[in-house]
């Protein structure tokens, strides 16, 4: 059987926003826990070069949801508005972002494959196809981005673990 298009990216990008909704409601109990202000949660940093938590959260929804848009409109630059600036915030676009991927269906997504897509940030161009968009530069973006806000959460001490990151596998279901 071959894979589409569809296959190795949307339920691959519903699966890690899910992760990342949780995390989000584990990093909520985190900071009641600890009287932790949220605005600290969401600027904390691995290092002091790197983007803060709330980047990486938002840019989970950037590179599974915006990802598809950008391959719709044959063009895409990342969002650089200011993140949301609150945990609920980011509980409400990551809803947003799985309705709208919930609304994309396999014959549209393979509609698009060979279809050039330019991303452009700054003076950066790169020209792509659909699918090497998707599959070679958003999707290890939104698992990067997934990745650095666990890690994020997990060095600030959130008793989190794989799982949490990984989300509900689609395991086989029983005949």
């Amino acid at each position: 059987m071959a894979f589409s298009l569809y296959d190795v990216t949307v339920p691959g990008y519903i699966q890690m926003l899910n992760a990342t909704r949780g995390l989000i409601g584990k990093a909520e109990a985190f900071c009641a826990e600890k009287n932790m202000p949220e605005a600290d949660l969401l600027n904390a940093r691995l290092a002091e070069d790197m983007l803060p938590l709330s980047w990486q959260i938002k840019w989970v929804s950037t590179h599974s949801i915006g990802a598809i848009e950008g391959v719709r409109q044959g063009a895409f630059s990342p969002d650089r508005s200011p993140p949301a600036e609150t945990l609920a915030a980011f509980r409400t676009q990551i809803d947003a972002s799985l309705a709208a991927l919930e609304a994309v269906t396999p014959d549209e997504l393979e509609s698009y494959i060979g279809k050039d897509v330019l991303f452009t940030a700054g003076e950066l161009r790169m020209d792509f196809t659909a699918e090497n968009f998707l599959l070679s530069f958003s999707q290890p973006n939104l698992y990067f981005h997934a990745a650095t806000a666990y890690d994020i959460l997990r060095h600030l001490g959130l008793q989190i673990g794989k799982r949490d990151f990984m989300g509900r596998p689609r395991i086989k279901m029983p005949a």
